[in-house]
């Protein structure tokens, strides 16, 4: 706790010393919003998408998913982000946190602490360095999120120093953080989170990249010890064809102190053509497997097993307007899906989006 403390002063304090003496620094201001309806064929009757979903969660209604304005400020030495959001996105990620935190989509400052090298402390609230999935789906290859990404953070707060390569392929960086997607800590928990992540890139057609999570969810007085492992690789083939291919896996105490571990694991591929310059389709494949309920509690016999298929269609008429449209099923081993006229193993939806980032 203190170590992040000194951690998270450092940053801000040399940053703020830094910004007052480089002037030469630039500020942009960007925003980003899309709209959303989605139909979700077992029609709960109040409109909400099961718990385990996280973005694009509303069913039978025409509504905002993700909506910010970012300021950002970039010099030699320093850098910060403030971005302030709304959306469904927001009310069900950030459910967790208190007051005007719940509408804090980023807010960090970072120095840099070699002339020579590009090494940086940044402090604050980021992106999540998990996962190939972000919350704006126009970045996306899909234009809903993955089972996978839905249930493993999005964003962190916390500290990180950074390493990138002179040559850019290779990316290094620790973190100390709050905890599992959490902007302030779970009440009596005494302890951080640690996290890591390597990165290479040869090219612009490949990345592989590896992340880890260690530390807990839960206070001091139940605590389960939590590794999580994200491996994925994006491979553009040619200049039409890609392939993302990701494996999330992570381990839990089963009860504190226990050298015995609950398992979860999540493998995924997704496929991309672009067969026209404003025109792209993409497939994906899905199947998570929690059956101790770790992330998703389900109370049933054999817990959640699901096989997910999606396939969405994309206009993109210039480079910061997108129109999408996803159908997606969902099929579990247990009856975990709710409909009217009772329960059933499977779920089929169909989602629409228009996203415009400036």
């Amino acid at each position: 706790m203190k170590m992040k403390k000194i951690l998270f002063g450092t940053a801000i304090l040399m940053s703020m010393q830094l910004m007052a003496q480089d002037s030469t620094g630039s500020l942009t201001i960007s925003g980003y919003a899309e709209a959303y309806y989605q139909y979700d064929f077992n029609k709960p009757s109040d409109n909400n998408r099961p718990g385990f979903i996280y973005s694009h969660n509303r069913h039978n209604e025409f509504n905002l998913n993700l909506g910010f304005i970012k300021a950002n400020y970039t010099a030699a030495r320093v850098r910060a982000n403030l971005a302030l959001a709304a959306g469904t996105y927001m009310n069900a990620n950030y459910a967790a946190e208190p007051g005007v935190l719940k509408n804090i989509y980023e807010a960090n400052a970072g120095v840099k602490l070699s002339k020579n090298k590009n090494l940086w402390l940044d402090a604050g609230i980021m992106p999540s360095h998990i996962g190939f999935e972000s919350a704006v789906s126009k970045d996306c290859w899909n234009m809903t999120r993955s089972i996978l990404a839905d249930n493993s953070p999005y964003f962190e707060a916390g500290a990180k120093i950074t390493y990138t390569s002179h040559n850019g392929k290779w990316l290094v960086s620790g973190m100390a953080l709050n905890g599992w997607q959490r902007i302030t800590r779970v009440n009596g928990n005494s302890l951080m989170s640690w996290g890591t992540q390597i990165q290479y890139k040869p090219s612009d057609k490949f990345l592989l990249n590896y992340s880890t999570f260690i530390g807990t969810d839960k206070p001091d007085s139940a605590r389960l010890s939590r590794l999580f492992h994200n491996i994925y690789g994006i491979f553009n083939v040619t200049d039409k064809f890609g392939i993302t291919a990701g494996f999330d896996i992570g381990t839990e105490e089963k009860f504190p102190g226990s050298d015995d571990k609950n398992t979860w694991y999540s493998p995924v591929l997704i496929l991309k053509y672009t067969f026209h310059n404003k025109w792209a389709i993409a497939v994906r494949g899905e199947y998570y497997s929690d059956e101790d309920g770790v992330v998703i509690a389900t109370g049933t016999l054999n817990g959640f097993k699901t096989t997910g298929f999606s396939l969405n269609i994309d206009y993109s008429p210039m480079k910061n307007f997108v129109v999408r449209l996803e159908a997606r099923n969902l099929s579990s081993k247990d009856e975990i899906f709710i409909k009217p006229s009772g329960i059933t193993n499977n779920n089929t939806f169909i989602t629409s989006s228009i996203a415009v980032s400036f």
